[in-house]
């Protein structure tokens, strides 16, 4: 779809991707997806988290294996337009699973006239499946899709790093932003998803982002599972 606006001299044309075919389609198809799953899982995992006493999501790695773990629908749009207006080149996230807040990126990067949005998934079937939905939303190559550890997967990131989703293991939100910290640019933002869930493994993390002395302005969303927006305030 392509937004129309016009002056008294000038008129303008914006694309606007989420709401055009493949990508619209592929979206409604994940999210419809993840939310049957999710009715289905969330007592038992409930259930596990209490007999394991987990602390992180990483503790119930078997039971998340298959698990989509997506952002909701809102905080996809919302990450869409910060990327977006921000004229983001190059995106770093932290958690693939299987494509949708990647699918949300790609489309603010396609939609600002290009860029790379580069993403890691440690469970190899989630990666390709992933890299299926990417091709056929039509975004693939403004994807580059990492398999592994991303604490080594992200070592050698080309800076400057324009925004950062983390939305992987809870408990790796810190050691993955500080494994690319010198790459960000002034005024680069960092958006941490999901922090209702797990509260006490995102401590770290936020204790961090919060402190000013470590170079971020850092301010709370009440969206989905709450989200953490940060922005770097000084060159690495």
């Amino acid at each position: 779809m392509i937004f129309s606006f016009h002056n008294k001299k000038k008129l303008f044309t914006m694309p606007y991707s989420l709401n055009s075919s493949p990508v619209k389609e592929v979206l409604s198809r994940l999210h419809a997806a993840a939310d049957q799953q999710e009715a289905l899982m969330s007592a038992d995992i409930e259930r596990e988290v209490q007999k394991r006493n987990a602390k992180v999501d990483s503790d119930l790695a078997d039971l998340l294996a298959e698990a989509y773990i997506p952002v909701p629908a809102e905080v996809g749009r919302l990450i869409y337009i910060l990327a977006r207006s921000t004229n983001s080149r190059t995106l770093v996230e932290f958690g693939t699973s299987y494509g949708i807040s990647t699918i949300y990126l790609a489309a603010a990067v396609r939609d600002t006239g290009g860029g790379r949005v580069i993403t890691t998934e440690m469970n190899m079937a989630k990666a390709r499946q992933a890299a299926k939905n990417f091709d056929e939303a039509g975004l693939l190559s403004f994807i580059d899709l990492r398999e592994g550890d991303a604490r080594q997967t992200l070592r050698d990131v080309d800076g400057p790093v324009d925004f950062v989703l983390l939305d992987g293991w809870k408990n790796l939100y810190l050691p993955v932003l500080q494994v690319i910290e010198s790459k960000l640019r002034p005024g680069a933002l960092i958006v941490a998803d999901d922090l209702d869930v797990f509260p006490e493994a995102h401590k770290p993390y936020l204790d961090y982002v919060r402190a000013p002395e470590n170079g971020y302005a850092s301010i709370e969303i009440p969206l989905g599972d709450r989200v953490e927006i940060s922005v770097r305030t000084i060159t690495s």
